[in-house]
């Protein structure tokens, strides 16, 4: 096994097209359900908010923790049989999942269907393997740039689609959610090609499946390990945005619903723009090292607006800027990707499908608390913007390491 050998195969347009259209009815089907999921969950108790907040918070946990256990696994399953089965039967399996939670007759149920979906949504580690399969080395950042056009869009339009949906029955946008995704499927099974030669799959091992033992990759090389330590670090640091900021605008600021929404669909449209516009041109003008640099630096910016932020005037000036951190998980990936063989793609990506696994474990209950924390009457204390800043600290830890592995020998010849 050579390191960062591409396949000879030809890129297939078409096949990264599907990929890119697979990831966002993904994104777009778990979007749909954000608006009615927490609706549904208070109708099966009895309208207690309290309650339901404490299990839906049990549901986000249960859900990161089948990512962190099934990234690796599919990832590496993909190394054996192939990228085209692992995502397919993902396709179907979320979409019976969706009709089950469509159905379900009682929380126990509604809480086994989001244990199915973490199991089925960590496939899409698979798509970003097979994307680095299709994918020249040099062009690997910008296609990795793109799918996050696909994950800002499903996010943008889902929740909308989800909110006009649930208005009429809470349990349509499931259904919704369910075509979509069988939909997917069954435009794969007719059109997507497998991308990963038999010469080039590895045998399945359990030792390399495992969530402890996918990452013995990372730690196999040291500039390896220290783009994933970034990775992590990012990771842990957006786990703020979906934890605290619809709480923190309202807190703050007193933004309601609507305008609340207004401002995630600019944040969804400003990271679109980047992902899909500048990161190309970022990654050949300055390379990928120093892009990975420069957008941890604006993410880390954009951290400390919010944070710092008085009015929700000055809080938007932090938008741009946070949209521009989007060039450094693409660029980290496609550095990644050259230091692993055709044969273990799929076992780096589910390996840092683990990584956000761990991070969206960790992240919400640490912002949550810091923020509550922050802000507690009997401690004279009124610092909102805590967590933020906590985000923008581990950003800067992550420029700090990023820094230190771009001056490593191996990762510069990579």
């Amino acid at each position: 096994m050579s390191v960062s050998s591409p396949l000879v195969t030809t890129p297939r347009r078409a096949a990264f097209t599907f990929i890119f259209i697979t990831v966002l009815l993904d994104m777009l089907a778990l979007g749909i359900i954000i608006p009615v999921l927490p609706r549904l969950v208070v109708s099966f108790m009895g309208g207690d908010a309290a309650a339901s907040a404490e299990v839906l918070g049990l549901f986000g946990t249960a859900w990161a923790l089948m990512q962190f256990l099934f990234a690796p696994v599919l990832g590496a399953l993909s190394d054996r049989v192939g990228r085209r089965p692992v995502i397919l039967i993902s396709n179907v399996g979320l979409g019976l999942d969706y009709i089950l939670m469509a159905i379900a007759p009682s929380l126990s149920w509604l809480f086994v269907g989001r244990i199915i979906s973490g199991v089925t949504a960590a496939s899409v580690s698979t798509s970003f393997a097979y994307v680095a399969d299709v994918t020249p080395a040099d062009q690997r950042a910008t296609r990795f740039g793109l799918l996050g056009v696909a994950f800002g869009a499903g996010f943008v339009f889902g929740p909308a689609l989800g909110g006009l949906a649930g208005a009429v029955d809470p349990r349509l946008p499931f259904w919704i959610a369910a075509g979509l995704s069988l939909a997917n499927a069954l435009y794969g099974l007719l059109v997507l090609p497998e991308s990963l030669p038999l010469a080039q799959r590895m045998p399945f091992a359990w030792r390399r499946a495992n969530p402890l033992g996918s990452l013995k990759l990372l730690r196999s090389r040291g500039a390896l390990m220290g783009l994933a330590s970034v990775s992590f670090l990012g990771s842990l640091a957006h786990a703020v945005l979906p934890a605290m900021a619809v709480l923190y605008m309202s807190y703050r600021y007193a933004w309601d619903e609507r305008m609340v929404g207004f401002v995630m669909a600019g944040v969804g449209a400003c990271a679109m723009v980047v992902q899909g516009a500048l990161i190309g041109p970022a990654v050949r003008r300055f390379g990928e090292p120093r892009a990975l640099i420069v957008g941890l630096l604006f993410g880390a910016a954009g951290f400390a607006m919010y944070g710092v932020a008085t009015t929700g005037g000055l809080f938007l000036f932090g938008v741009p800027l946070m949209a521009l951190w989007g060039i450094a998980n693409p660029s980290a990936l496609g550095m990644m990707s050259r230091m692993v063989g055709a044969d273990e793609q799929g076992q780096l990506q589910g390996a840092n499908g683990s990584i956000m696994g761990i991070a969206n474990l960790i992240g919400p209950g640490l912002f949550t608390l810091s923020f509550s924390f922050a802000i507690r009457p009997e401690l004279g204390l009124r610092l909102p913007g805590t967590p933020f800043l906590l985000a923008a600290l581990l950003l800067l830890a992550a420029t700090a390491i990023a820094w230190r592995t771009m001056r490593s020998p191996v990762t510069k010849a990579a």
